[in-house]
Formats: C-alpha cells, structure tokens, sequence
C-alpha cells in the first residue's frame, strides 16, 4: 500500500498522478463532487483493489466500480435477481499498470430502472459479479450514499467486499455466502475526495476500521490577499482546531503531526493554487496515519495502527 499510495515530495504536480482518470474528469466539471473509495478484497485467488467511484452534482448520481486485473467490458447479468440496470463497461489501466474494467451506473430520478442491476467481469479467467441495489437509497450532501443500499463484489460464490447497509438483502438477492475473511480481508485502504466551497471544506473519515466516524472541517479566511490582508487556515477534527495555519500566503505548503484518538497522523498540505491561481482553485490534504515505533512483539497491537489514507481535494469557488 506505501507503493501506491505514497505522499509525494510536491503535492500538486506528484499526487495527481495517481488519481483516476474518470474521477478526476468528472471532479473538475463544474461543481460536481466525487469521491474515490479503494479497498482490499481476496479476489480470485489474490488479494486485489476495487475502486469505487460516487460522483453527483445537480440531477445525477452516479457510480463507477472497476476490479484490478479484469480485462474486457463485462456482460450483465440480468438473471441475478432480474435486475439488469443500465451500465456501462470500459477498460482502463491501474495505477501499477495492471489492467481493470469497470461498471458505471448513472442515477438519474427518471430512470428508476438504472439503479438496480449486475454485472460480471473475469478475473485471470474466473467469474467476479458485481451486484448492486440502489433504488431506495438515501443521500445527504456527499456523493456517497448514506444509507438503504448495497454494493456487493461476489468470487468463488462468496462475498468478498459488500458495501451499504442492506446486508440481508445483498447475500439474499445473490445466493452467495460471506467470505470467512469478509470482515478482515476487505479493508478501505485509500479515500479520494474532491469537495467544493468557498471558504469551508468538509468530509469524513474513519482512520481505523474500528474506531469511529471523525468529521474533518478545513476553514479559510475571507482575508484578501490582493489587498495586502493576512489569510488563515484552520484545520479542525470534530470541530476542535488541530492545526492553525497563520499567514497561510508564506506557509502554503507544509505538514503537521496531530494526534486522534492516541493515534499519530501525519497532515500534509499544498494550498498554492488558492493563493496564486486563477479560475477553479485546488488545494490539496493529506491525511495518513502514522506507523507506530518498533516496539517488542508482545508490546505491539496490529489492530492499533490504520495503513489508511485519506486525499482529499479543496476547490475553491467565487
């Protein structure tokens, strides 16, 4: 996971590089927010990446899933269920090169049809469904859902990944068992966001799979720096200030160690193009836990440190 997601020496030219092309292009459109989820799952055999992307902006909802190492558009399945929603299949390339297809649903409200469906891909020449029921679900102001709905990835008829709260109705609709690893192997490993706002940014993460659900707020001053003013930048977990930025025009870039929940995560931040840019402004921040000291075995809790990351793209708008 350090490989593919390692914090780059110049955060603006160096991270992009590693950001979906699909996410990316639909991030920058006007206003439209996404939000790149990646995780872990034994597939076929191996331990892969499935990238899920959410977009939305004004009418839309919209949902990509690509699997590493499949190859060819997919074929739905419109016998799981009787679904069969309207998708789309392309092909791509992972970040470590490797081929991935992908499955992309458009939500729009007046076709009810297209959130419900299944798809499947092959995987080094096995089966892998992707299933999902996205009819009922409740959104709030991320592109994510929040609720009443499902994702699930299914290899060797188990479930290896399973998104959503509608778990009963996911193993039901698709016959399959959960993978005795579900819980363990299935790990978020990597969260990409892109949020727009004028002076205030907000998102959410959990920097261990069992601890809780932290709200990160980042805030800038109204300050205007063509007239000489001072700008500020406060970063806040929880609504507590953990990192305040004075004079952010000389500290645009920078990093900082704060500590949530005993745990030490390394913040990284790049707010140049606020600052000096033109047009649709980005700052970047990265959030990544921080590996414990080597310590004697018996003094040491794997489950106490997160190999998370957390990307999370701020564009500002007039």
């Amino acid at each position: 996971m350090q490989d593919l997601f390692s914090v780059p020496s110049c955060f603006s030219s160096g991270e992009k590089q590693h950001l979906p092309d699909a996410t990316a292009s639909s991030a920058t459109r006007s206003g439209q927010s996404a939000v790149t989820l990646v995780y872990r799952a034994e597939i076929a055999g191996q331990s892969r990446l499935v990238t899920v992307t959410w977009c939305r902006n004004l009418l839309t909802h919209g949902m990509q899933v690509s699997i590493e190492g499949s190859t060819g558009g997919g074929k739905d399945k419109t016998g799981v269920g009787g679904g069969g929603g309207r998708e789309h299949g392309g092909n791509g390339q992972g970040g470590d090169g490797k081929s991935c297809s992908a499955c992309k649903v458009e939500m729009q409200p007046w076709h009810f049809w297209r959130k419900y469906g299944a798809k499947q891909f092959q995987v080094d020449g096995r089966a892998v469904d992707v299933v999902w029921d996205l009819r009922t679900a409740r959104f709030s102001d991320e592109p994510e859902p929040a609720s009443d709905y499902y994702v699930a990835v299914i290899s060797g008829e188990e479930v290896v990944l399973l998104l959503g709260n509608q778990k009963k109705e996911a193993f039901r609709r698709t016959g399959s068992r959960p993978s005795l690893s579900l819980q363990d192997a299935a790990q978020l490993v990597c969260k990409k966001e892109h949020v727009f706002s004028k002076k205030r940014f907000l998102t959410r993460a959990r920097f261990h799979d069992k601890g809780k659900l932290h709200d990160i707020s980042i805030e800038c001053s109204t300050g205007n720096l063509a007239a000489g003013m001072d700008v500020d930048m406060a970063i806040k977990i929880d609504g507590c200030v953990t990192i305040l930025v004075k004079h952010l025009q000389w500290k645009f870039r920078g990093n900082d160690c704060i500590s949530i929940n005993k745990m030490k995560v390394q913040v990284y931040w790049d707010a140049h193009d606020w600052l000096f840019g033109t047009g649709l402004r980005q700052a970047l921040f990265i959030f990544k836990p921080e590996a414990p000291p080597l310590l004697p075995a018996s003094h040491f809790d794997a489950d106490e440190f997160s190999d998370f990351c957390l990307f999370l793209y701020a564009w500002k708008v007039e």
